[in-house]
C-alpha cells in the first residue's frame, strides 16, 4: 500500500512578514541581518505566491 504524499507546509506569509519586521525594529542591520532579511524576504515571496495559487 502506497501512502499520500503529504503537503509541504509552506510557512504563512503573515508570520514571515512579521519576523522580518522585528528584524528592522532592532535597529540597522549588520551583515548578518541583511543575510537574514535577504532570506526572510524570498522565504516571504514564495509564501505570497504559494497563497495565491490556493486561492486561485
Amino acid at each position: 500500500m502506497t501512502m499520500p504524499e503529504q503537503p509541504l507546509t509552506q510557512p504563512n506569509a503573515a508570520v514571515i512578514n512579521c519576523r522580518i519586521r522585528a528584524l528592522l525594529a532592532a535597529g540597522e542591520l549588520t551583515a548578518e541581518g541583511r543575510a537574514e532579511y535577504g532570506r526572510l524576504l524570498v522565504e516571504w515571496d514564495a509564501a505570497v505566491q504559494a497563497e495565491q495559487e490556493l486561492a486561485a
